[in-house]
């Protein structure tokens, strides 16, 4: 008898265990479903030239290192597909040709979301990869394309100066420049970079703590519509450029907002100097509706409470009459 109720236990254990495979692979194949249809609800057509958001975190993501506060602790064993590290990719739809911006530590998972951006692409990696300067976040992606990696060939890497020499004269980067998995394409602070007859990249600079490279945002110019892309700035202040005015000029504008307010983090915060998202928006309060509608907040630290979901920060900025970078966000053009 007590055979029989053993075995009777494990062929209902059996049947439980099939069920919740079930239900497992049911679940992630709808998840899968839905996130290789996200492109296809915008009804983008082939010949839509457009960019889009692979990315919204600061240099380190989220959860972040070491942190074992309440907004990365659950993250570490639940983690959050769309805390990618800040990125922008773009489909250039007369060429048929992606361009990314920034190689974030996240390059691999964004690289194949550009692949497949819109009108999918024989090439796994970008035509082109625009860098703004040496912080982990921004440039450290371009290991991968290394001969432990890809082993890409003669990817156009376009930087600064600075930027040129740091890659050129530091290791394992110089490896990369030569064995030719990637070539340095030279750029000059706001001179454009003509990528065919509608689009144009142009770099300008903006004050940041330059240890080892410039810093850049960009201008992108698409069929005479702008955005400018500027993840990290010291502060406003510092720039020589009264952003108000730029944004009046242009349609697009995605800022730097790493923290939202002083006293985030428990350490000087001067040291690490950003525009917080309060000083921005106090900043911008006098520009028009319209204006103020174009002002997207981007480039997010693990700490910032704008990466919650109807979080009291989130709803000051959308009251204020701002917006918040998403990824998977589609900018048209």
């Amino acid at each position: 008898n007590i055979n029989e109720a053993i075995l009777k236990l494990n062929n209902s254990m059996s049947k439980y265990y099939i069920y919740l495979i079930i239900i497992l692979v049911t679940s992630c194949g709808n998840k899968l479903d839905i996130e290789s249809n996200k492109i296809k609800k915008e009804n983008l057509t082939q010949n839509a030239t457009a960019l889009i958001l692979l990315g919204t975190t600061q240099d380190a993501g989220s959860p972040h290192i070491a942190c074992n506060k309440k907004c990365c602790k659950n993250l570490f064993n639940n983690p959050d597909i769309n805390r990618q590290v800040v990125s922008l990719g773009l489909f250039d739809a007369e060429n048929n040709k992606r361009y990314l911006f920034e190689a974030t530590p996240d390059i691999s998972r964004q690289m194949k979301v550009l692949k497949n951006f819109i009108l999918p692409s024989k090439k796994e990696i970008a035509d082109g990869i625009f860098i703004t300067h040496a912080h982990i976040g921004h440039y450290s992606g371009l290991m991968y394309l290394g001969k432990e990696a890809t082993n890409s060939r003669n990817i156009p890497v376009y930087i600064m100066p600075r930027m040129k020499f740091f890659l050129e004269t530091n290791g394992p980067w110089s490896q990369l420049v030569s064995q030719n998995n990637i070539t340095l394409k030279s750029m000059q602070n706001e001179k454009a970079v003509v990528l065919s007859k509608n689009i144009k990249i142009t770099p300008f600079l903006v004050p940041h703590r330059d240890e080892f490279s410039e810093t850049v945002g960009y201008k992108i110019t698409i069929n005479n519509k702008s955005l400018i892309f500027i993840p990290d700035i010291d502060k406003w202040e510092k720039w020589e450029t009264d952003i108000s005015e730029l944004i009046q000029k242009i349609d697009y504008a995605f800022l730097d907002a790493t923290f939202y307010k002083n006293g985030e983090l428990k350490r000087d915060m001067s040291e690490i100097p950003h525009p917080f998202v309060q000083e921005s928006m106090d900043l911008f309060s006098t520009l028009t509706d319209a204006d103020k509608q174009k002002v997207h907040f981007i480039h997010f630290n693990h700490t910032n409470p704008l990466l919650l979901e109807g979080s009291s920060a989130q709803k000051e900025v959308t009251e204020k009459g701002f917006k918040l970078a998403k990824e998977g966000q589609i900018i048209k053009f």
